[in-house]
C-alpha cells in the first residue's frame, strides 16, 4: 500500500525503539494497530456506500432498459425503422386514396317533399 521495503521497516522501528524506548513502544503499538483498523473500517464503509450508489444506478438504468423493451410500440418502430428505413415499403402496401365523387345535382335544385295538409277540424 504503502510501498515501504523491509529496509525502511527496519529503520522506522529502532528510530521508534529510540525515541519512545521500550517501555512504552508495546501501548504505541496497540495505538497504531487501533488506528489502522479504524481507517480500514472507514475505507470500507466508504466503499460499500460507492459500491450501493453503482448498483443503485445500474438498477435504474435497467429499470429504463425493461421500460423501453415493454413498450410495443417503439420495438414496431425500431423493427420497421430497420426493415423499411426509407419508408418505401410501406408507403406501397398502403391502400390507394379513391377520390369521392363531386356532387352533380346541388341540393337547391333537388325537389322538396312536402308533408300532406291536413284538413281543418269540424
Amino acid at each position: 500500500m504503502f510501498d515501504i521495503g523491509m529496509d525502511e521497516m527496519a529503520l522506522v522501528a529502532v528510530v521508534a525503539l529510540i525515541v519512545i524506548g521500550p517501555k512504552d513502544l508495546p501501548h504505541v503499538l496497540r495505538m497504531c494497530g487501533r488506528w489502522v483498523r479504524k481507517a480500514r473500517e472507514l475505507a470500507g464503509e466508504f466503499q460499500r456506500g460507492v459500491d450501493d450508489m453503482v448498483r443503485e444506478t445500474e438498477l435504474s438504468e435497467l429499470k429504463s432498459q425493461v421500460e423501453k423493451v415493454a413498450d410495443t410500440n417503439a420495438l414496431r418502430r425500431e423493427i420497421e425503422k430497420s426493415i423499411d428505413p426509407t419508408g418505401d415499403i410501406a408507403r406501397s402496401l398502403e391502400a390507394p386514396k379513391l377520390e369521392e365523387p363531386a356532387a352533380s345535382v346541388s341540393t337547391e335544385a333537388a325537389p322538396s317533399v312536402a308533408a300532406p295538409e291536413k284538413p281543418p277540424a269540424p
